[in-house]
């Protein structure tokens, strides 16, 4: 469907356009941009609310800043639409996270405006920061910087590390501070208490009214309004208000704020203003994520990403509401901690921001006390869990596979070196979908696998994650561990089957075959579930077996694999490079057994975003993609039909 364009934004293809409007035209250029993002989202899906909430901010920062030349750096980039609209992406947005079209996320390779490619929170302020000393470093000192940051990203550890460093190094950085008091969900902290006493102070905001109006017009009266505008600056923030005003000053970076992230002639002033103060600075806009659109402002969670919805009623298509739909993963995970935790009363849930995405919500709602939403920090998630382990709990310490590769020294040092008995759940194995190469959690069977002390298992579908559960949080089975499991669903679960206990290490043959043997990890084995389906119609059968786990892998099955089979077909969502395949190599070779292996995954490239099956597809891992690796081996023609 062709969306159409307001009669300011039809004109704007790049920011020089937007340079051409009067400033009086930029409040209707703003409700045109964000109609345009709900018209294109409610049609062909993508986040919502996070890009509603900076449209203004948007608008500002491109009438302003010569991007780019100056350099605009996105944190995480869920609230990016509208700067892909602004800059030469207009027409082809509608292609927003559909397989081969525009990335969901900033990304480099795509525009020259995107100067960082981002999809984890909490890295603008480190990568806008060098991009500043760097310009310094070759003499381009009218050059500017600008990370946006939200304050849910605000409070990962990396972006602390950033604010220390910008401060010291005395950098040429603009830090627009983008406060919703949301992340995806809720935010959660110190922090978030801080910048919500900053915004609530009347007093404050009395006085730093007036303290603005003097710093904005230093320009117009030279030096002594300036150093008359730093005293009552530096009176203000070193006095009654310093409880409220000087994090960010005790890091080296000049204060400015609160001001109203709605109100874009406002910030076409500030933005104004600060490009003439030198040195690095912080200016906190407070706004309110999914503004304009009143469902995404009352529910911010649920909007953050709604999927297809009718922007009149702002009810969200449902895909199949006849049709009822197996639990996901998520879900049953959820739902599994709790059974577990009312029977083991050492047993505690650890999020990093997640609690909706990944299901510890359910757990935090019921059990307060023993589930924790710890913020977007996934170090500070896994040390916690090692903590929490030595004085003898069970963490569940929930990840996306894809945010844990942010905490692996800590899963090295903190918990494996200790052997403590966390596990970790890692969310969104494999290939995720739309969210595309910052999202794909194609890396943790191998990351983990050799680390020493690791048990790392893979469920081949829901009941088979619950089975999991139960075994690992067993006091017998007290190591460090990680299950991992995909985005989405697979098969129904019967609730009152009650949770078995399966051997570590041990996997399980599903099918008897002849002449090749197919060796699955975690979801994928469904493919080859089907694979085998249409082959036996065509008079093949070959073996399927359901390894299970990674490490230790199941050695006595292996030799009776490779005893009885010389053709072996290994399959995985994830990496090829080092992950399950790779350690069917190394006990193949160790054991000096002669096979013909294939190794069905991920290959040695990043993988760009679409559906989950265009991408299984495109990697080679699909039943489709199995049953013409088994006809390669067996020499046969097989015509299936998909």
């Amino acid at each position: 469907m062709n969306i159409q364009a307001g009669p300011l934004l039809k004109d704007i293809y790049y920011p020089e356009d937007l340079r051409k409007l009067n400033k009086s035209q930029l409040f209707q250029l703003s409700n045109e941009l964000r109609q345009y993002i709900v018209d294109t989202v409610s049609i062909h899906g993508g986040h919502f609310g996070a890009s509603l909430g900076v449209v203004e901010m948007t608008v500002a920062l491109h009438y302003v800043f010569n991007t780019p030349y100056d350099q605009l750096v996105w944190d995480v980039g869920h609230q990016a639409y509208g700067h892909k609209i602004l800059t030469g992406r207009r027409e082809k947005f509608h292609t927003n996270r559909i397989y081969k079209g525009i990335s969901g996320f900033p990304k480099r390779c795509e525009s020259e405006y995107d100067t960082f490619g981002v999809g984890h929170s909490s890295t603008s302020i480190s990568a806008c920061l060098g991009m500043a000393i760097a310009s310094h470093y070759k003499g381009q000192n009218d050059k500017q910087h600008i990370a946006v940051i939200g304050d849910g990203a605000l409070t990962g550890g990396l972006a602390f590390e950033g604010l220390n460093n910008a401060g010291w190094l005395n950098s040429n950085i603009l830090i627009v501070l983008n406060d919703n008091c949301m992340s995806i969900d809720p935010n959660v902290g110190g922090l978030k208490e801080y910048l919500t006493d900053i915004t609530t102070s009347k007093a404050y905001n009395k006085v730093r009214d007036e303290v603005w109006n003097l710093l904005g017009s230093m320009s117009k009266f030279g030096k002594s309004a300036q150093d008359v505008a730093s005293k009552v600056e530096a009176s203000l923030k070193g006095s009654v208000f310093s409880q409220q005003s000087n994090f960010f000053e005790s890091m080296g970076l000049r204060y400015f704020g609160p001001v109203d992230g709605h109100d874009v002639n406002k910030l076409v002033e500030i933005f104004s203003d600060l490009q003439n103060i030198p040195g690095p600075k912080l200016l906190h806009c407070v706004t309110v994520k999914g503004k304009g659109f009143l469902p995404a402002e009352k529910d911010q969670t649920k909007w953050h990403a709604p999927g297809l919805f009718d922007k009149i009623t702002g009810e969200i298509h449902k895909k199949h509401p006849a049709k009822p739909q197996p639990p996901k993963y998520q879900e049953v995970f959820g739902r599994t901690i709790i059974e577990l935790a009312k029977e083991n009363e050492k047993i505690v849930g650890i999020t990093p921001a997640m609690p909706s995405g990944c299901s510890m919500k359910y757990m935090i709602a019921d059990m307060p006390d023993r589930a924790f939403d710890v913020g977007i920090c996934e170090q500070h998630a896994v040390t916690f869990s090692a903590g929490l382990a030595t004085q003898g709990l069970t963490p569940f310490c929930n990840i996306y596979s894809t945010f844990m590769q942010r905490a692996y020294d800590q899963v090295i040092h903190d918990v494996a070196l200790q052997n403590l008995h966390v596990i970790f759940c890692l969310d969104r194995g494999g290939l995720v979908g739309a969210d595309g190469a910052t999202h794909h959690g194609a890396f943790d069977l191998a990351y983990f696998r050799c680390i020493p002390n690791m048990v790392v298992a893979a469920p081949m579908d829901e009941p088979e994650l619950r089975n999991m559960m139960y075994t690992l949080q067993l006091e017998k089975n007290a190591v460090p561990s990680s299950i991992r499991y995909p985005r989405g669903q697979g098969v129904t679960v019967d609730w009152r089957t009650p949770m078995q206990e399966m051997e570590i290490g041990t996997g399980r043959l599903i099918q008897e075959g002849e002449e090749v043997a197919i060796l699955t990890i975690g979801h994928p084995g469904n493919f080859a579930v089907e694979a085998c389906q249409k082959l036996a119609e065509n008079g093949i059968y070959p073996a399927h077996y359901d390894m299970r786990f990674v490490k230790p892998l199941d050695e006595e099955m292996l030799h009776e694999i490779f005893q009885k089979y010389s053709k072996v077909i290994t399959v995985e969502d994830g990496v090829i490079q080092g992950g399950f395949g790779s350690a069917v190599l190394e006990f193949m070779a160790d054991h000096r057994y002669q096979a013909n292996i294939t190794r069905l995954g991920v290959p040695d490239r990043f993988i760009d975003h679409g559906t989950q099956k265009q991408l299984w597809k495109e990697c080679g891992y699909d039943a489709a993609a199995i049953i013409e690796a088994v006809r390669a081996m067996v020499g046969e023609k097989v015509e299936v039909e998909f």
